[in-house]
């Protein structure tokens, strides 16, 4: 909703988190490590494919700069589908990338994966080199907290 002076509530919170947050900004040497995570949280194909393709244009960004970027894929809700052995349209660009680039790593949420099989009464297989996390958000705060830059899918 946009307020009479034009500003949206989102907008006015985040002008005004930037103008009191006050202290020193981070430099590079302050970061405890330079990543990117990327969430995904739908499991439409599109999506799943572009959070794929960042990982791997983001690679190749930094490497031309002669920098390694760490990068965490983070699926969360109904992205989990993405790294679903048995339902995932991207088994092998996900094997492909995953050998190719060893600064990948692949995250599901845990809590998603236990709602999906309680309501599917199956038990989810992982395509491989995914490993499960507590909660896909919480992962994608500690990266955050750690400086890893922040993608939404």
């Amino acid at each position: 909703m946009i307020s009479a002076n034009g500003w949206s509530r989102r907008g006015r919170l985040a002008g005004t988190a930037i103008l009191t947050a006050g202290g020193t900004a981070v430099t590079k040497e302050d970061r405890l490590a330079d990543g990117v995570v990327i969430l995904i949280d739908s499991n439409e194909p599109y999506v799943m494919g572009h959070a794929i393709s960042y990982s791997a244009n983001l690679s190749k960004h930094f490497a031309d700069r002669g920098a390694r970027l760490l990068i965490e894929v983070v699926a969360n809700g109904k992205g989990i589908d993405v790294f679903r052995a048995d339902k995932t349209p991207l088994i092998e660009p996900l094997a492909t990338l995953r050998q190719s680039l060893p600064n990948l790593t692949y995250s599901m949420c845990a809590s998603s994966k236990a709602i999906a099989e309680a309501k599917e009464q199956i038990s989810i297989p992982l395509v491989a080199g995914a490993s499960l996390v507590p909660f896909g958000i919480g992962r994608v705060v500690d990266l955050q907290l750690k400086g890893f830059a922040y993608i939404h899918a």
